[in-house]
């Protein structure tokens, strides 16, 4: 029994990744979308990094812990990570198959339904972000110092910072999985989605660093899930975080994942139970 279950993990796990290396290789051809889409976090991010030095310059700003040189970094590093940890909304093949009915079709597949589309989540996420990634880093590297992205704060945190966004990427992917999960079977419309996928971009810090929210939220703002996406890494790198929190932080991204994935595999399971698709 047991090695039956085991050659079946095998063969999952081996579909699994030549999917996903077959869904980067193509979303990897297409450079006219990246070029846009770079375009977009290149013109949010000189407006963000504008709004911020009216902040910095005129506001209050002296009872965060964070600089203007530190918000800047941080705008670019937001802009850069976007796509790979910033979009937690329900993957587009997966919102069509759910919506057109055609999930039957994944149905039929000697594969874990949760594990496929897990796979072929990250796969788009990662495989359509590489080429966007890269243009939105050069230009944050080569305009003048006063906007550039620094440097990381130390050899450590940037080691700490790269592991970090590997697990944040795990947690988005986990989280876009719930949300999925939670579509499967409604059939009035995308509100409560969107209304996930807003919570979690507001909790991230994709729109406002959680730096500079309240004194008395911080605690309880690096202790939520969403905190694993934007926060955490960046906070490495910008060494907002000392090296020794940072394996603190890491674990937080890997309880929450495990939450994300069991939360999305159980729900998965109930709502595949009692779905019923038309004509079929």
């Amino acid at each position: 029994m047991s090695r039956n279950i085991i050659t079946s993990m095998g063969r999952t796990l081996k579909a699994c990744i030549s999917l996903f290396k077959i869904r980067v290789a193509e979303n990897l051809q297409y450079r006219a979308a990246a070029i846009a889409n770079a375009s977009i976090s290149i013109f949010w991010g000189f407006l963000q990094i504008a709004m911020f030095t009216v902040f910095f310059t005129l506001g209050d700003a002296k009872g965060t812990d964070m600089t203007l040189p530190q918000a800047i970094s941080y705008t670019w590093l937001a802009q850069t990570m976007l796509g790979f940890i910033g979009r937690l909304d329900i993957d587009s093949d997966l919102r069509e198959k759910i919506t057109s009915g055609n999930v039957a079709l994944d149905l039929c597949r000697p594969l874990d339904l949760y594990a496929h589309w897990y796979a072929k989540t990250i796969a788009n996420r990662v495989g359509g972000s590489v080429w966007r990634a890269a243009l939105t880093l050069l230009v944050a590297l080569i305009i003048p110092a006063t906007y550039r992205l620094s440097a990381p704060s130390s050899a450590l945190g940037f080691l700490l910072f790269t592991a970090s966004i590997c697990s944040a990427i795990l947690l988005c992917t986990a989280f876009a999985m719930f949300i999925s999960a939670v579509r499967v079977g409604l059939t009035w419309g995308e509100g409560p989605t969107f209304m996930f996928s807003l919570l979690g971009s507001v909790l991230s810090g994709v729109y406002l660093p959680l730096q500079l929210w309240p004194d008395f939220m911080q605690q309880a703002l690096l202790l939520q899930p969403f905190a694993g996406l934007m926060d955490i890494p960046f906070r490495l790198y910008l060494g907002l975080i000392a090296p020794h929190e940072g394996f603190f932080g890491i674990g937080l991204q890997i309880f929450w994942t495990a939450v994300f994935v069991l939360a999305g595999r159980i729900l998965l399971k109930q709502r595949v139970t009692t779905l019923i698709v038309q004509g079929g």
